[in-house]
């Protein structure tokens, strides 16, 4: 008799041991599953950032083609700013 029940203890002992590990390994599984999701969603922040960037870069680069020597770009330049001196008067003629 004190075998068997020696044996069941036994036995009793490493199940407990086998679901707590179990226990502990879900909630290892969650944490990670947690993690995944938040850096998948920082992965696609990150991959809209640079599309944005990228879509600034390349309408610079075509200002910058559309400039061209810099003679043209200084030229480009007094235009913009005469234009700014305008709207700037129309501004303060409406505010007036």
């Amino acid at each position: 008799m004190s075998n068997i029940e020696s044996v069941v203890d036994s036995l009793e002992n490493r199940i407990s041991k086998v679901l707590h590990k179990l226990e502990v390994l879900k909630q290892n599984n969650a944490k990670l599953q947690g993690d995944l999701e938040a850096t998948q969603q920082k992965m696609i922040q990150q991959e809209a950032i640079i599309s944005s960037w990228e879509e600034k870069y390349e309408s610079l680069k075509f200002a910058n083609s559309i400039l061209g020597s810099d003679e043209s770009k200084r030229e480009t330049k007094l235009k913009i700013n005469t234009l700014i001196r305008e709207i700037d008067h129309c501004i303060s003629q409406l505010s007036e």
